[in-house]
């Protein structure tokens, strides 16, 4: 691990957390078994960064506010900016990200973003709150990008994993068109009832976007056995994503979207995006359970 990763542990779990991001990067079990990403280069580095201020990308990677023109990639910039940490004990951490000169370049607003990671017997909690610091309206949205492994490290085959959804999710998908844009068709839904069957031809245009979604927890497992209880209360979308062979699946509950492509208007009319008023906060919150 990493020298500068905060580890924080219940009596079941441990987990570590790197300060880049304030990025979750490590989940396993107390015999050291992980549940996420083994982070293989030659997939995706990623682990679980939060996507801050918005979800997806922008038409040009760029937006428009009132009128002038800023840059601003992919998911945003929280997970390539330094947290300080701010609170710290034994199931415990809490990191923060305040505006600065390199931030306010591509985001003329004054935030802070804080990131609390917390055990809760075999649950990890992480609650994001945002908080707009400045005194003008702050547009924004948040999304969670945690990647498990997949398989998970309880014994069961790679093509038996699935996601089981906590309600039926009747709705299409959201198509994803070369870029990373949002197209103007849909894609069917690939559940069987409330079932996801994992398999990497799911994956082999982009992720899975559901932009309406119903559920607000799903289970992930190898079809029996030990698996992950998500939930994720007021976060209305959610994107499933990964690369064909590799070995981690991302389970990704969204307060937020990419651009429909063609969009061209201001910031404000981008869907998923908040409006903060000066001093409002808002949290966004993902737990993750491993069951007995």
């Amino acid at each position: 691990m990493a020298d500068d990763w905060i580890e924080i542990a219940s009596a079941g779990l441990h987990a570590a957390i790197s300060p880049l991001g304030a990025e979750l990067s490590s989940l396993r079990v107390a015999d050291g078994r992980e549940l996420m990403t083994d982070a293989d280069p030659a997939f995706w580095a990623g682990r679980a960064p939060l996507l801050f201020p918005i979800v997806g990308r922008l038409m040009g990677d760029k937006y428009r506010l009132d009128g002038e023109e800023y840059p601003l990639p992919q998911h945003g910039f929280a997970r390539r900016q330094r947290f300080a940490l701010t609170e710290q004990a034994a199931n415990r951490v809490v990191f923060r990200l305040s505006d600065n000169d390199e931030t306010r370049a591509v985001y003329p607003f004054a935030f802070t973003l804080d990131a609390a990671f917390t055990f809760i017997g075999a649950t990890l909690a992480t609650d994001i709150t945002v908080t707009n610091t400045g005194d003008r309206d702050m547009p924004a949205s948040f999304g969670f990008h945690p990647a498990f492994a997949w398989p998970l490290p309880f014994g069961r085959p790679r093509a038996d994993h699935r996601i089981v959804f906590e309600k039926q999710e009747p709705a299409e998908l959201s198509a994803i068109v070369p870029g990373g844009w949002i197209a103007p068709e849909t894609w069917p839904s690939p559940l069987d009832g409330r079932e996801l069957k994992l398999a990497d031809e799911l994956f082999a245009r982009d992720a899975l976007v559901w932009d309406s979604l119903e559920s607000r927890s799903l289970r992930y497992d190898g079809g029996e056995g030990r698996g992950l209880e998500i939930g994720f209360v007021g976060m209305p979308k959610l994107g499933i994503w990964t690369k064909p062979g590799a070995r981690f699946v991302c389970i990704e509950p969204w307060h937020g979207i990419a651009d429909r492509q063609g969009f061209d208007g201001e910031i404000w009319d981008k869907p998923g995006i908040l409006r903060f008023a000066p001093g409002e906060a808002r949290t966004f919150s993902m737990q993750v359970t491993l069951d007995a």
